[in-house]
């Protein structure tokens, strides 16, 4: 299928490694031209060789609002437009909240749901003054929309990014700008390796997904393609679930 999205310019936030680079890499086989931003600059080397007209890799820190907000320019100015947005970067820490400081709950909110809607406002500025709409994609979690257990902070987070999807899809629609939200469930990366690792775990955890197994992180791209892609144009606010059935528990 041809998504329509050769030339268009795309930010892609905590494109270094799993969920990330995926979807920043579909989009460059699609023809987008990416804006891969993350903490560590080092640590995008290895996707920006892949396709080094395409990507521009950037340094950014997520709980800085002025370098987040930047990132619209930096798309504009290096590819001369700015269709979409990916806002994917996250944490995720563990414990129980009890024996957590709280200023670990507001750093998690601050690089989960304000720097998204910093990023997503900057970019309906930009869209709004200029007439040209564009797409927002809120990559979110199924622990927001079934909290968990030593997960509290990154279960309101990403419950936040789900409502926070709604209530912008709502506001700026009339500008024919779209945002949606997609909420994954276990898949194969950095952040389930203690699971994947461990031949016990990976047998309790995969007993709780319906197609019993993770997913592979190439399986997310498609979606975020066709969320981006004008064959989208009338899908706003909605959240769409990959989880392999665990939400729904089939």
């Amino acid at each position: 299928m041809d998504f329509g999205i050769d030339g268009f310019g795309v930010i892609v936030t905590g494109a270094s490694r799993g969920l990330g680079a995926a979807i920043a890499r579909a989009l460059v086989a699609e023809g987008a031209n990416v804006v891969a931003a993350a903490r560590s600059l080092d640590a995008l080397t290895g996707l920006a060789a892949e396709a080094p007209e395409k990507i521009a890799p950037l340094s950014c820190d997520m709980r800085d609002k002025s370098e987040v907000a930047a990132l619209v320019g930096t798309c504009i100015d290096r590819f001369g437009r700015l269709d979409a947005v990916v806002n994917n970067a996250g944490i995720a820490p563990v414990g129980k909240l009890v024996d957590t400081d709280l200023s670990v709950m507001e750093e998690t909110m601050a690089v989960n749901v304000i720097a998204p809607a910093v990023l997503s406002k900057s970019a309906a500025q930009r869209w709004i003054a200029s007439e040209k709409p564009g797409s927002v994609i809120n990559v979110a979690s199924t622990a927001g929309l079934n909290g968990k257990a030593l997960l509290s902070g990154y279960s309101a987070s990403k419950g936040a990014v789900v409502r926070l999807t709604e209530a912008l899809a709502a506001e700026w629609a009339r500008y024919g700008i779209r945002v949606n939200t997609i909420a994954p469930g276990a898949f194969e990366t950095d952040a389930q390796a203690n699971v994947i690792n461990n031949p016990e775990l990976l047998a309790e955890r995969l007993k709780k997904i319906p197609a019993r197994r993770m997913g592979a992180p190439h399986e997310i791209g498609p979606l975020a393609a066709y969320l981006v892609s004008p064959l989208s144009d009338f899908v706003t606010a909605a959240c769409f679930v990959i989880d392999g059935g665990e939400v729904a528990k089939l």
